[in-house]
């Protein structure tokens, strides 16, 4: 006889943790063994966890004690031939480079044997501001720093293991900064100037601006061995002291677990991530602390997949993976060519790596520029000037429409095939400032009074919204869609009333909290939507769940007449920012978490 379960229930894994996106993502600090002496702002070295070497630093004065690690113990061997401090360190346990540093300001290179060390030919310009050395003992990179002058600098010297050679600044001047890689593929981030955000990576003779870390700060460690332009880590720093963990994987940085204890000024070793140790620095109430924290990946880890549904052992609850909209941020997108102001957008469901501004003000501009997720491409021209006009569609990846605008109001309506933009059939009533929902072939625009439907071929007018507007937003479908805010002829000229549609008339649902006109907003379906900024010169965006909106997080930049992103979801989107020209965007991303299942 068949049981219940076999025939209705089906298969849940149970798991003792929960799932991540990496093995990186699971990795967690832990103590390690004590320094013998206690410091800050050392230098340091190694390439695992188990053979790592720490060397000068703050005790509070500076010091030449040198101690190697097993990765347990630390034991104390031959000093430095000069005590220093806010030095810059790379290498192995048995081949290492100590740099620079302050005796005040120092010049001088020690070069470690595995058991004693020996001057070598010194730095061109005597600097300190610990971690900007990396690379091997026979081919290393010394970057930025404090000169005697003040304040930082860019200077970069690159060592042949026997001499220095100036090569390329960095294009952000900074000391109390890390570094990693080798003398071809390097990599320096965060420092101070103050809190420094700024990450560049380096061929060998020139610096290149990437992605910023998350959070500015100096004072930091990190993980910076060979392959650290594409894995790297950065931790601590900060005043007063942090915890903060960052990985680097190529791209951008992203949060992973904290450290155990916040502290600065700690070491910088040439172990590859995903290992690291973070050794000594400084904390509040103990400016000179020996502890150390290991990074270790988990033995074994289950990825983290959208949609999943598991069982955590350990937390006694079902859980499932997914993209809750109210753990999203803001972050800085790429700029366009053509500074613009009141465009049509249209994107893929992606929203924010398939995207098309259309048109606007520069004044009335004819431009079209593609997003492709980091850079905007012009491509070829709508073949009427304008602004405020309504883009319905799915982006560069399917077809789109371009409709309305002004001045003066038109009611021009142009379709895109894929290479080209052609004059279809007109709007009945011309309009600007409203929304456009929908696709190329079934779509809706909304606003300035009334709304018309799109079936491909032509505009038919449909049932009115109960509010009169203008500079709403509208996301969704041509049949289930919803508009919120904008601009009224009446008192109160701001509206918060939202609107949704069931294919046949509006109907008046629950207001947005912040009352805005000029507002964007992206979403698909109707129940799973955000609406962003807006005048007067909004930053908040809010989520709406179907009943009721939430204030999620705000844009880094204020702003009003935000494109409309149609067809994007609520959990990947791209804002224009444009109440004057403007090239700025800001890109919002909703990353998968797990969520406990719960019943009511």
């Amino acid at each position: 006889m068949s049981k219940y379960k076999e025939i209705k229930g089906f298969k849940v894994q149970t798991l003792a943790s929960d799932t991540v996106a990496s093995a990186i993502a699971g990795a967690t600090w832990s103590a390690g063994g004590d320094l013998n002496t206690a410091r800050a702002s050392q230098g340091g070295a190694g390439t695992a966890s188990t053979a790592a070497l720490v060397f000068g630093g703050q005790t509070p004065g500076s010091t030449a004690v040198t101690e190697s690690y097993n990765g347990s113990t630390w034991t104390e061997v031959n000093d430095l031939n000069d005590s220093r401090q806010l030095l810059g360190g790379t290498g192995s346990q048995t081949a290492a480079l100590a740099a620079g540093g302050t005796s005040p300001h120092d010049a001088s290179v020690e070069s470690w044997n595995g058991s004693s060390w020996t001057e070598v030919t010194g730095l061109g310009t005597a600097r300190r501001g610990n971690n900007g050395l990396f690379g091997v003992q026979t081919a290393a990179v010394f970057c930025g720093g404090y000169l005697p002058s003040g304040p930082g600098t860019g200077k970069t010297e690159v060592w042949n293991g026997s001499s220095w050679t100036e090569t390329g600044d960095l294009n952000t001047s900074r000391w109390a900064f890390s570094s990693g890689g080798t003398t071809t593929a390097g990599i320096a981030f965060a420092g101070e100037a103050p809190n420094i955000a700024a990450t560049e990576e380096f061929n060998g003779s020139a610096w290149t601006e990437v992605n910023d870390l998350n959070t500015g700060r100096g004072e930091v460690g990190g993980s910076g061995g060979p392959g650290s332009q594409t894995s790297i880590l950065c931790f601590g720093g900060g005043s007063p002291p942090g915890a903060k963990n960052e990985h680097f994987d190529g791209t951008s940085w992203t949060e992973l677990n904290d450290l155990s204890i916040a502290r600065n000024q700690v070491t910088k070793t040439n172990i590859s991530s995903p290992s690291a140790l973070c050794i000594g620095g400084g904390q509040p109430g103990s400016p000179y602390n020996a502890q150390t924290e290991h990074f270790d990946t988990p033995a074994t880890f289950t990825k983290i997949n959208l949609g999943q549904v598991y069982f955590n052992s350990t937390a006694n609850a079902f859980k499932v993976t997914e993209q809750p909209v109210p753990g999203g941020s803001w972050s800085s997108g790429g700029s366009l060519n053509t500074a613009r102001a009141v465009a049509g957008a249209s994107s893929g469901s992606d929203g924010n790596t398939s995207l098309f501004i259309i048109s606007g003000a520069t004044p009335n501009s004819v431009n079209v520029e593609e997003y492709d997720g980091s850079a905007f491409t012009e491509i070829a021209n709508v073949n009427n000037a304008g602004e405020n006009g309504m883009s319905s569609g799915n982006g560069s990846t399917v077809a789109t429409i371009f409709t309305g605008g002004n001045p003066p109001r038109a009611a021009l309506t142009e379709s895109w095939d894929g290479s080209s933009w052609t004059e279809v059939a007109d709007l009945n009533t011309g309009r600007g400032q409203a929304a456009g929902i929908g696709t190329q072939t079934a779509a809706l625009v909304v606003g300035n009074g009334n709304t018309e439907s799109w079936d491909g071929s032509s505009w038919t007018e449909v049932s009115d919204l109960n509010q009169t507007r203008r500079n709403n937003s509208g996301m969704g479908s041509s049949t289930l869609a919803i508009v919120a805010g904008g601009r009224t002829p009446a008192s109160p000229a701001i509206s918060n009333h939202v609107e949704t549609w069931n294919g046949s008339s509006w109907t008046e649902t629950t207001e947005i909290n912040t009352a805005r006109a000029e507002v964007s907003g992206s979403g698909v379906p109707y129940n799973n939507v955000i609406v962003i900024g807006g005048e007067p010169s909004k930053a908040n965006t809010e989520f709406w769940n179907g009943s009721t909106w939430t204030e999620v997080g705000d844009m880094a930049t204020a702003g009003s007449r935000i494109s409309q992103n149609m067809g994007a979801s609520a959990n990947a989107t791209l804002a224009f920012l444009q109440a004057s020209p403007s090239v700025t965007t800001e890109e919002w991303n909703t990353p998968e978490a797990n969520t406990t299942i719960t019943v009511s």
